[in-house]
């Protein structure tokens, strides 16, 4: 015999889950659609002003972030695309373990997985991750980035944020 409280609060849960991988699967999708935007009508390197501090400009980065290891021969795609594979997999099972009340935290680890498998899908069917979002002030440059750059960012701006407002929670996967 089954309490209908706890199938209810189960089904909860899987609703839950199953809301987080589809924000991480938003963030994959807008990632890859911009990308393709950009890569199809912007010349390589030529900035567009979009604004006064931002441009958007096509950049390929066959490294890391900020172009870490870019010139490194090649091994540093597969390098990266296995490091990325790990973490996903790893966020996948800590978002599967998570509580529904536990959403801030939730929500970072979903960004944070969006973009990483955004970067994953470019570095391993294009050889390079797709850059295009340029900030500056005056001649000053932010390395140019992505959507799914941001959605790190933000995501792992997130997890801090988490730390701070949820000191005593479980965190970690058990």
């Amino acid at each position: 015999m089954h309490d209908a409280g706890v199938d209810s609060e189960m089904a909860a849960q899987r609703r839950s889950r199953f809301f987080w991988l589809l924000v991480a699967a938003t963030v994959i999708v807008l990632d890859q659609i911009t990308k393709y935007f950009a890569n199809t009508m912007l010349d390589y390197a030529s900035p567009v002003e979009i604004l006064p501090v931002l441009n958007i400009t096509l950049h390929y980065n066959p490294g890391a972030a900020f172009s870490f290891l870019s010139d490194a021969g090649g091994w540093q795609r597969w390098f990266f695309s296995v490091i990325a594979l790990a973490v996903s997999a790893y966020i996948c099972v800590w978002l599967m373990r998570l509580r529904r009340d536990q959403w801030l935290l939730s929500l970072a680890l979903a960004l944070v997985l969006g973009g990483a498998l955004g970067n994953l899908w470019d570095r391993l069917f294009l050889g390079h991750v797709i850059d295009f979002i340029s900030v500056h002030w005056e001649d000053s440059y932010f390395p140019t980035f992505n959507i799914a750059d941001a959605g790190i960012s933000v995501g792992a701006g997130l997890l801090l944020l988490d730390m701070v407002v949820n000191p005593e929670s479980e965190n970690q996967p058990k």
